[in-house]
């Protein structure tokens, strides 16, 4: 694990799948072995890959965790490894505070802790909360690793 403690958007593009706009996380704010804490003001942009007429709803809070956590895989592999596809399989537990997301002023903070996990799954606890600490989303998924894609 020879990552550093902070990144910026370029360096997480370079851990994740995501490029470009869908790329929803801005900075890596700390992160050890179990858990991870990113910040975000993607979520204000009109050009938001997830936003819709009615704007960016709640439940795209889950999103943001889901990179989180594909950054905390990333940054957990040991130098040289190739990153392994993850997908979401469920999502329990999800409570939503809000409405919208796009709404909300300052930058979103997202965080995300390993609960459990081996080689081919890994259930993660995750928060969403507003610049303040007030919670938006929070919930436990389900991320299933190193499934082969339908060809």
């Amino acid at each position: 694990m020879s990552h550093p403690q902070t990144m910026d958007r370029e360096a997480i593009e370079a851990l994740i799948p995501h490029r470009g706009t869908m790329c929803l996380l801005e900075r890596l704010e700390s992160w050890d072995a179990q858990a991870i804490h990113c910040a975000t003001s993607t979520h204000r942009l009109p050009d938001n890959p997830l936003r819709t007429a009615s704007g960016l709803m709640a439940p795209n809070a889950i999103e943001y965790a889901a990179q989180a956590m594909a950054l905390h895989g990333g940054l957990l592999m040991e130098d040289g490894d190739t990153p392994s596809a993850g997908f979401i399989a469920s999502v329990r537990n999800v409570r939503l505070a809000v409405t919208r997301l796009d709404d909300v002023p300052g930058a979103l903070q997202v965080r995300a802790t390993r609960l459990s996990g081996d080689a081919r799954q890994v259930l993660y606890e995750f928060s969403v909360t507003d610049a303040n600490g007030a919670a938006l989303a929070d919930g436990r998924a389900v991320v299933v690793l190193n499934t082969p894609m339908p060809t």
